[in-house]
């Protein structure tokens, strides 16, 4: 047997030749699109097919009708050249599949996200009348999809759909690289509402953990053993902090930002998330606590923020972030400069296959690449250090 051409086998049997066409039989990933407009089950009737059945339709049978549309949710980083990132999956939480939404998902909550295999955790798909009607209801199934313990590409997916050229069908193959700069900027400061969110968020999950202890003072908010109390939360985004004060009131309790004082209360939703009382205002939000980091979704889009251990250093924050280390388990593919170097900050230092996506590794910092601790084909693990680079004198390592 030997392969002729490009969808070609060629046969030998009894000096005879039996050439075959190779055919790729296999769903592509946009299958639901078509199936959505078709009211097709495609993967039904290939089974069906292997099974030595006819088809059950003709081509001209088969009619069209609406418009679909898919999102394909990968653990990558936008922000980050789309790298590729791995963990558990400590929340999932994904739209139901009603007016017009359909949800494939291979994953779920405490799966485990590996470096071995394709980063797509899931398929949103949605289906109106109109393209239009479709797009906005793939955007609510994305803006409704909660995934913690990597990260995900939704906050790029819901920008790249509901940009204007993209409504308008007005778009080619070098768009993404024109405005990857508005698909995924980075993220905003927190205003009130999103700190309201976020000690929503702590309160909940402390509330959450002390259901199964009946002694627990947690069991209630406006608990004390003297006096009024208060409890003082600080959080990190980035380089900024923001400290507020959280007060107690058997009525009702306030929270202070930056010297004002506003009316606050939170409750878990009948229908999931957190209900956030803020100024009198009533808003449904979405507030997750994993270990201390917090994620929050609020009208105003997602946010991500740190809170501050007020009994801990917290030094192991910047472990790493002047070092060029394999960010996952892969493979080296390219070295891109010479021990003994001068590199600029950012200056690209090698380049690493991981899960099937090339990822280039740049100077922290500038300085001189004093050695590469690593080859060309050399299989690495997550954090393993690649390159040293020495400071230029003067020249902090930020």
């Amino acid at each position: 047997m030997n392969y002729v051409g490009a969808g070609t086998i060629e046969f030998v049997s009894d000096g005879k030749e039996f050439f075959f066409i190779e055919m790729n039989t296999r769903l592509q990933v946009e299958h639901p699109v078509t199936e959505l407009i078709t009211g097709v089950d495609l993967v039904e009737w290939q089974l069906r097919v292997a099974f030595g059945e006819e088809l059950p339709l003709s081509q001209e049978q088969i009619k069209l009708n609406g418009h679909a549309v898919e999102a394909r949710v990968y653990a990558e980083n936008p922000n980050k050249n789309f790298m590729p990132s791995v963990g558990a999956l400590r929340t999932w939480r994904m739209p139901d599949a009603v007016d017009g939404l359909r949800i494939d998902a291979g994953y779920g909550e405490g799966k485990a996200v590996s470096p071995n295999y394709d980063a797509m955790l899931a398929k949103v798909i949605a289906w109106a009348p109109t393209r239009d009607l479709a797009i906005s209801r793939l955007n609510r199934g994305l803006e409704e999809t909660d995934i913690r313990g990597v990260v995900t590409n939704i906050p790029f997916l819901s920008a790249l759909i509901t940009h204007p050229d993209v409504r308008a069908n007005a778009i080619d193959t070098g768009f993404i690289e024109r405005e990857l700069g508005k698909l995924a900027p980075e993220p905003p400061m927190p205003s009130e509402l999103e700190l309201g969110a976020a000690v929503a968020a702590i309160l909940d999950a402390e509330a959450e953990a002390a259901i199964g202890d009946l002694h627990s003072p947690w069991r209630s908010s406006g608990w004390t053993a003297v006096g009024a109390r208060q409890r003082r939360f600080v959080f990190r985004q980035g380089a900024a902090e923001h400290a507020l004060t959280l007060r107690y009131g058997r009525e009702a309790s306030t929270l202070c930002i930056d010297g004002r004082e506003i009316g606050f209360s939170s409750a878990a939703s009948s229908r999931g998330g957190i209900d956030l009382v803020l100024d009198g205002v009533k808003r449904h939000i979405a507030g997750l606590l994993d270990g201390r980091e917090i994620y929050v979704r609020t009208q105003n889009g997602r946010f991500e923020m740190h809170w501050v251990d007020p009994f801990g250093t917290e030094d192991e924050e910047q472990a790493g972030a002047d070092r060029v280390v394999a960010p996952l388990p892969g493979t080296v593919v390219a070295l891109l400069v010479q021990e003994g170097a001068m590199v600029e900050k950012g200056a690209p230092i090698l380049t690493v296959e991981v899960m099937k996506m090339e990822q280039t590794l740049r100077a922290p910092f500038a300085g001189t690449v004093m050695k590469l601790k690593c080859k060309v084909g050399d299989i690495v693990q997550e954090g393993v250090e690649l390159a040293e680079i020495e400071p230029l004198k003067g020249t902090a390592k930020v």
